[in-house]
């Protein structure tokens, strides 16, 4: 199946699990691109040891699944492009949508 979730949340422990799940479902043999947008493309600047973000999202990276992060998100909190949170547009959430069988948000 093919899984996408958006994340537009700057809450770590809301990100965390949106990443954590999106590791079960890369465990399920799923298909998962995550899109980080608003908020959401905080989530490197939020983690915390109790609620590492950057350790899920490297481990989602990892095993195959894709993160895209709205540029203009970025942009506008004045944030650099990285390979965690690439620069990406609304196409790209488009296509995420289209193309998925399932879309959760959080």
């Amino acid at each position: 199946m093919k899984i996408g979730i958006i994340i537009s949340s700057n809450d770590v422990e809301t990100s965390w699990n949106a990443l954590r799940y999106a590791n079960f479902c890369l465990g399920q043999k799923d298909e998962v691109k995550v899109f980080l947008t608003g908020k959401g493309v905080e989530y490197q600047k939020i983690s915390t040891d109790k609620f590492n973000t950057i350790e899920q999202a490297e481990k989602l990276l990892q095993n195959n699944g894709k993160i895209y992060a709205c540029g203009t998100c970025i942009k506008a909190r004045e944030q650099k492009e990285t390979t965690m949170c690439p620069l990406s547009t609304m196409k790209d959430m488009y296509d995420i949508v289209k193309e998925s069988d399932r879309v959760v948000t959080f």
